[in-house]
């Protein structure tokens, strides 16, 4: 059996659905224990539990095999992580998935990325269980922050404009953990993913537009605006990070990784493929 963190989110909830479809037993973790989640031909057991609180997680955990790990965010407490990490072992999960961010590697001075994230990294790599480790870049799926302009007034506001980064769709993020997770051949292995090319959010906003049939006006964001949107729901350094990220991206968080192609047996998904998926939230 396969516990999913975070079933709801982005990545968790297609790959619950991934690994129903192959046929595995799941359960689904969030905090509101309603995953959206295709059962396929495995079953699908939805759990209650918040990772802030490790023994809510306790009985999801009784009879699993494996674990998929979340990055709990950088205000999580290292010690809830290694919490986690003993329940686990207690009951005798043997492998672990952690989605990490790509961050830690290429802002290793960052607190919000390369120290906290370096440090949960580290935890999964002490825990005794098989790990393997995800460090995407952005996702794809940050436009859904645009839905609601798009949907009321067709229009996309963000900062840096023409400044590209190869963004992830969350689905490949999801196929490549399902893998991780039944498959072997992936212990000890660290893998960098990112889409297959570089694009701006100009260009994100006029894919969007081409998909809907319509035009959508985009407002370039000063970096000022741009933080004082973010620190609505992020803490200052996490924004920090994120801006310079956004704004003058390193030469490793522009690289386009073969990884995802390499583990998939395909081309990782487009932007425009993202897009057309999920259409419905910018209607």
């Amino acid at each position: 059996m396969i516990v999913v963190t975070g079933a709801t989110g982005n990545v968790g909830r297609p790959l619950v659905r991934a690994l129903a479809a192959a046929g595995l037993e799941v359960t689904a973790v969030s905090r509101n224990a309603s995953a959206d989640s295709s059962p396929g031909t495995g079953a699908v057991r939805h759990h209650r539990a918040d990772l802030a609180s490790p023994g809510s997680l306790r009985p999801a955990l009784d009879g699993a095999d494996a674990l998929f790990l979340h990055d709990t965010g950088a205000g999580a407490q290292l010690l809830d992580v290694r919490d986690i990490l003993d329940t686990a072992k207690a009951a005798g999960v043997g492998r672990i998935v952690l989605l990490s961010s790509q961050g830690v590697a290429t802002r290793p001075q960052s607190a919000s990325h390369g120290g906290v994230g370096r440090r949960l990294e580290e935890a999964v790599r002490q825990s005794g269980a098989e790990w393997t480790i995800l460090r995407p870049g952005g996702f794809a799926s940050n436009a859904y922050a645009w839905a609601d302009s798009v949907r009321t007034h067709r229009s996309v506001a963000a900062p840096f404009g023409d400044v590209g980064l190869p963004v992830i769709d969350p689905a490949d993020i999801a196929e490549v953990a399902a893998a991780a997770l039944h498959e072997d051949g992936h212990a000890g292995s660290t893998y960098e993913l990112t889409g297959p090319a570089l694009s701006t959010p100009r260009q994100r906003a006029r894919i969007i537009a081409d998909v809907l049939g319509e035009p959508i006006t985009f407002i370039e964001q000063s970096r000022d605006e741009a933080r004082s949107q973010l620190r609505q729901f992020m803490p200052d350094a996490v924004v920090a990070t994120t801006l310079a990220i956004l704004g003058e991206p390193t030469p490793a968080e522009q690289r386009i990784s073969p990884t995802t192609e390499q583990l998939l047996g395909r081309p990782a998904r487009t932007f425009t493929e993202w897009a057309t998926r999920n259409i419905g939230a910018f209607t």
